[in-house]
């Protein structure tokens, strides 16, 4: 079999992959910032030492690091159009979900985040006054954030990487733009090499500065 690459100018860059790209890149970054919102008050909320706060938050986290991404993608796209009686769209249902998914892992990230924050620092901000929720926002939160922000970026490559199970529903990401090239120019495996080592440079290449970060906090420290 021989590979031939030539199809794969910047004009059928333009045309099937980029419109993939950004919607790939635009997913992680909703659903990051999404996802660390309502992770960090599902952490709280198992912090609390309420069991009506703590139950429900852990009974979430648990279900949805229980259950493969893929599957979850296909229950949000065919059973919320069920029940609110009108289709949502790929993307709006990839976004929803992802938003919802990684909720449950920035989640535990945050946990730990803020446990590793001396308890001396929570008693502090009691002896100045200040109640649960402004100790937790002005104090804890900020430093949990710095510890734990090489983790977040971590995950958040991992998330880029899911990103490509959008296919499942036909959301056009990345992946679907190298695919449909594949596809139109009958060169499936050159598209499918190309696309991999796209992902990789991307990757490798935030996970290095993930790398870089870790280290500058470390010296902070």
């Amino acid at each position: 079999m021989n590979l031939d690459f030539s199809f794969l100018n910047w004009g059928v860059i333009g045309s099937y992959v980029l419109q993939g790209f950004y919607f790939s890149v635009q997913l992680t970054l909703v659903a990051m910032v999404g996802g660390i919102a309502l992770g960090t008050v599902l952490a709280l909320m198992r912090l609390s030492g309420k069991p009506w706060l703590a139950l429900p938050a852990a009974a979430y986290i648990n279900t949805m690091r229980s259950i493969p991404l893929v599957m979850v993608i296909l229950w949000f796209f065919l059973l919320i159009p069920f029940v609110i009686g009108r289709p949502l769209g790929a993307e709006i249902s990839a976004v929803l979900t992802f938003t919802l998914f990684e909720a449950a892992y920035y989640a535990e990230i945050m946990r730990a985040g803020i446990q590793s924050v001396p308890k001396g620092q929570t008693h502090a901000g009691y002896a100045m006054g200040m109640s649960y929720g402004q100790t937790m926002q002005l104090v804890v939160l900020p430093q949990a954030f710095r510890n734990m922000l090489p983790v977040l970026l971590t995950q958040t490559i991992i998330l880029f990487q899911d990103t490509s199970l959008v296919y499942a529903i036909g959301a056009y990401d990345l992946l679907k733009g190298f695919e449909t090239a594949g596809r139109n120019f009958n060169r499936p495996v050159e598209t499918y090499l190309v696309a991999t080592a796209v992902y990789f440079a991307i990757c490798f290449g935030m996970s290095m500065l993930v790398r870089r970060l870790q280290k500058k906090i470390a010296i902070i420290r």
